[in-house]
């Protein structure tokens, strides 16, 4: 890194697409605006995502000779291999004109190809209190290419009518925009009331403080195609912003270090498909599996396994894994699970280290309530978690301490580590939190009904 740009100065998230002349990048996002003195620039050929591209730069920013020079120099191998693919020249040099084609690239036709048959799909967005964020994600999710897809909003026991006024007032004529309210709290229940009104064959779940990329859905589906019997599969998040401290750390807790000098880029992930022959690795390194803000699952699949479960995102403590449950179950129960990082999300991460901590903390207590849940309905698990789970939380441990940088607060570790102490606790005293919910659900809804028939 250089020594003029301070460890956590903030950086602009760009896009850059090589089959169009390649733009400067400058160091203010416009005349007013913050000045910055660096990027994470995330690349594409012809909607292809091939990595991402650090810079580093003065006030001046980047030219667009200087910024092809260094994507070329980062890339060049992903960038042949794909025009390669598409049947296409390979290149000895990428300058400011970029790759322009003639013609329709191979790759292209490829997706127009399934997009003309592309299944319906319901994309469920749970809320809770957040207009802001979900009017853009919304947008986002409007601009999607693809054909036939409906949006729902699950209001999660809103304290206000804001989230219903904005669906009224902006969406109300767009028929595939549709409102629905949940007022028993949690994501669990959000999804689960998603998912009861759903009409697709296939339900796909992000949350409403993300960007969804225009090929978002597109490619999700696509990922069902990966496989035979995929029943779930999950996409790609980068960060929406890195404009303080908690935001790197929240990457380096994910294992993406940008901007240190044994990084200086990162080729896009590959895709993978996992299944029932390597469950024990899935048990505890949830990561592989993706996560709940970008994912697609069966209808009818989710529906047999009674969706989400609310002990893991309902009332109770333990309020994370329920999206890498269903994911696990997917594998469980025999079928595939595919993670497709052509998928892309942009996350708007935590930006304060008091948010930060809540969510590490949270994260904790969600892995080991979740490894909980599978061994309370897995007894066959347990040899996994006896003889390979801990050695395997061990090494991932070590991996992941590997690749942090000297800034990265210890307290975090710690944190995320009494969470993980206190999870199995707390998923059982959610279980037992859901369960009086039901029954006085139950007991109101009989009182209600002895009342009717007098």
């Amino acid at each position: 890194m250089s020594s003029h740009v301070p460890q956590f100065a903030p950086a602009r998230i760009i896009e850059i697409e090589l089959d169009r002349p390649l733009p400067s990048i400058s160091a203010r996002v416009d005349p007013a605006g913050k000045l910055y003195q660096r990027a994470l620039c995330v690349v594409r050929l012809h909607g292809h995502l091939l990595g991402t591209v650090e810079f580093e730069f003065d006030d001046k920013g980047v030219s667009a000779g200087a910024c092809a020079q260094r994507i070329w120099l980062a890339l060049q191998k992903q960038i042949n291999e794909h025009l390669l693919g598409d049947a296409l020249p390979a290149i000895t040099l990428l300058n400011e004109d970029g790759l322009p084609v003639p013609e329709t690239p191979v790759c292209v036709e490829e997706r127009e190809r399934f997009l003309a048959h592309a299944p319906f799909v319901s994309v469920i967005v749970p809320t809770h209190n957040r207009v802001a964020s979900l009017r853009h994600c919304i947008d986002s999710l409007l601009q999607l290419h693809y054909p036939h897809y409906e949006i729902i909003v699950v209001d999660n026991a809103p304290t206000d009518m804001l989230t219903a006024e904005l669906l009224h007032q902006r969406y109300g004529h767009i028929p595939c925009v549709r409102y629905q309210r949940e007022e028993r709290a949690g994501p669990s229940h959000a999804r689960n009331c998603g998912l009861a009104v759903a009409t697709g064959e296939f339900v796909a779940f992000t949350d409403d403080d993300v960007i969804v990329d225009r090929y978002w859905l597109a490619e999700l589906m696509r990922g069902f195609q990966r496989a035979d019997d995929v029943v779930c599969v999950s996409g790609y998040l980068m960060p929406l912003e890195l404009e303080s401290p908690a935001q790197y750390w929240c990457e380096e807790n994910r294992g993406c270090s940008w901007f240190q000098s044994e990084h200086p880029s990162t080729t896009w992930p590959t895709c993978h498909v996992y299944d029932d022959t390597t469950r024990h690795t899935h048990l505890y390194r949830i990561g592989l599996l993706g996560c709940g803000a970008s994912m697609a699952v069966k209808t009818a699949f989710l529906r047999a396994i009674k969706g989400f479960d609310p002990a893991m995102g309902g009332r109770g403590i333990s309020r994370c894994g329920q999206d890498i449950a269903v994911l696990f179950k997917g594998v469980v129960h025999g079928h595939k699970v595919v993670v497709e990082p052509s998928s892309l999300v942009y996350h708007q991460h935590r930006r304060d280290y008091a948010h930060l901590s809540r969510q590490f903390h949270n994260y904790g207590v969600g892995l080991t309530a979740y490894i909980t849940k599978n061994i309370l309905e897995h007894p066959s698990l347990l040899f996994d978690l006896v003889t390979k789970v801990p050695l395997g939380l061990l090494s991932e441990g070590f991996s992941r301490h590997a690749k942090k940088s000297p800034h990265y607060p210890q307290e975090l570790n710690s944190i995320q580590l009494k969470g993980m102490l206190y999870g199995s606790f707390a998923y059982i005293q959610s279980c037992w939190v859901e369960r009086r919910a039901r029954r006085e659900l139950t007991y109101l809804q009989c009182f209600a009904t002895d009342k009717d028939m007098l």
